[in-house]
């Protein structure tokens, strides 16, 4: 993992925790759920057949030798479904879309070989020809992994095959194949960008490998996020009223992905992308937050993974992006010590089918429960460590959604409530009013034009995941 750090500039430091949550949709409230895990570890498992079987391409992780694999395909031409080859990605140019092929004289069974060119060779560019379609891995100039279709071959240099290439879809390489699966995302191969101090990332994989202060304590598989921060203090607040928040959450992420080839030839019958897991997590806002007429969001910290799916033979690269925050908003006269714990699984992203083209999947079953729950005079706060996060394919973006699990506390009167699991509340003397405090999750996103990456019908605009919106009570009382 490749931590950057950058100077404070927040006029109000502020830090927020939800690496991962990517984007998962609400239950109506938390509730006993099983984990989806062994569900979705028994639908990868249903797909590990072969084309040569007929049965679905295999949907796995992409071994750490094939870093810089490379597919093609030939449409049209006799024999020309995609197949593995030794020819790679040499280098890439964005603005001009021009590529070099690098051939090799070393490959495996099935792989195309050809001889690297020598000074004076006058043969005819080989191995790679127009109308090929390849699909690579992350390779130099092309950080997000290529989707890209030969229009022109250039020439030879010592370097391989110079070649004009163009944008192209999914469905040219995978015609009427079908390929569905989960795939777990590496914790380790996330890029962190810290944008304020004191955010520590922890990680844990096979082999006893482990990363960060919480390393050994974080199950395999895992990416965990510690967080906590200082926030602005509303005026005349007593030195005991003091904001801050803090917390972590915990996360196995998977990608989801899946395809349905159309024997007409016509694009994909069906296609997916989403992103799927296992999390828990523990926050706490406590304090006297400053007054805000607006909530007020501060970015902490970036991350970037482009995890190589291995669907047969060719390298789909999935690339994901998530910006997390913090927000705040109050009025600046409720104190509160709220802390809650949230356990669940999480599934969000875009499906394809003939009848209803794209539309959005999104579903989340959280169990809650208050850890302590305090409120102190009249007034509201509502703190939220959410993350806006993108899905996408080949450096496309294809879902983007912003997550928002939050905590809120409001009361009337005059009043001093404390509670904690499973207890009744206790009031100081004098009090009287009413209070309760609040979890909850907010989400909006949208599908985006992207999509059509997979080959399916250009989107006529972007299509709004919707707001949802999901709260439950986590302690109240009267006096």
């Amino acid at each position: 993992m490749r931590i950057r750090k950058r100077p404070l500039r927040a006029v109000m430091p502020a830090l927020a925790a939800s690496a991962l949550f990517l984007a998962a949709g609400c239950s109506a409230g938390p509730e006993a759920h099983s984990s989806s895990t062994a569900t979705r570890a028994q639908d990868a498992e249903a797909t590990s057949g072969t084309t040569d079987a007929g049965q679905p391409l295999a949907v796995a992780a992409a071994p750490e030798a094939a870093a810089t694999s490379t597919a093609v395909a030939r449409p049209g031409a006799a024999g020309g479904k995609a197949r593995k080859t030794a020819l790679k990605v040499k280098s890439y140019d964005s603005h001009t879309r021009r590529a070099v092929i690098s051939p090799t004289s070393k490959g495996t069974s099935g792989e195309t070989r050809t001889a690297a060119p020598s000074p004076g060779n006058t043969a005819k560019p080989h191995g790679t020809a127009v109308g090929d379609v390849i699909a690579s891995a992350p390779a130099p100039g092309a950080p997000d992994g290529l989707l890209a279709k030969v229009t022109k071959v250039i020439g030879e240099s010592g370097d391989g095959t110079e070649v004009q290439t163009a944008p192209t879809t999914l469905d040219t390489l995978l015609g009427d194949d079908d390929a569905k699966g989960s795939v777990p995302v590496d914790p380790a191969s996330f890029d962190v960008e810290r944008l304020l101090p004191d955010v520590k990332v922890s990680w844990a994989k096979t082999g006893d490998i482990h990363s960060g202060p919480e390393g050994t304590k974080v199950p395999l598989g895992s990416l965990r996020v510690d967080v906590g921060a200082k926030v602005g203090t509303a005026a005349g607040a007593p030195a005991s009223a003091t904001a801050s928040v803090s917390g972590f959450v915990q996360v196995a992420p998977e990608v989801d992905f899946s395809y349905g080839g159309d024997s007409a030839g016509s694009g994909p019958g069906a296609a997916y992308l989403g992103v799927s897991g296992d999390w828990t997590s523990r926050w706490a806002v406590k304090g006297r937050a400053a007054a805000s007429a607006q909530p007020v969001r501060v970015p902490f910290a970036k991350l970037h993974a482009d995890p190589v799916l291995q669907v047969g033979p060719i390298p789909v690269v999935v690339n994901l992006d998530l910006t997390c925050y913090f927000q705040i908003s109050a009025d600046g006269s409720v104190t509160v010590d709220i802390e809650q714990d949230l356990k669940g699984d999480f599934k969000a992203g875009g499906t394809f089918g003939p009848a209803k083209g794209w539309t959005p999947v999104n579903e989340s079953h959280m169990t809650s429960s208050p850890v302590r729950t305090a409120v102190t005079a009249a007034g509201g706060v509502k703190a939220s460590l959410g993350a806006e996060a993108t899905v996408g394919l080949y450096g496309t973006v294809g879902v983007t959604a912003d997550l928002a699990p939050y905590l809120r506390g409001e009361a009337a009167g005059s009043l001093d409530a404390t509670s904690t699991t499973g207890a009744t509340a206790k009031t100081g003397a004098g009090a009287s009013g009413a209070w309760a405090v609040y979890g909850g999750v907010d989400l909006t996103g949208t599908l985006r034009i992207q999509l059509s990456i997979f080959g399916t019908p250009v989107l006529q605009h972007s299509i709004p995941l919707g707001t949802l919106h999901r709260e439950w009570k986590l302690a109240d009382g009267k006096v």
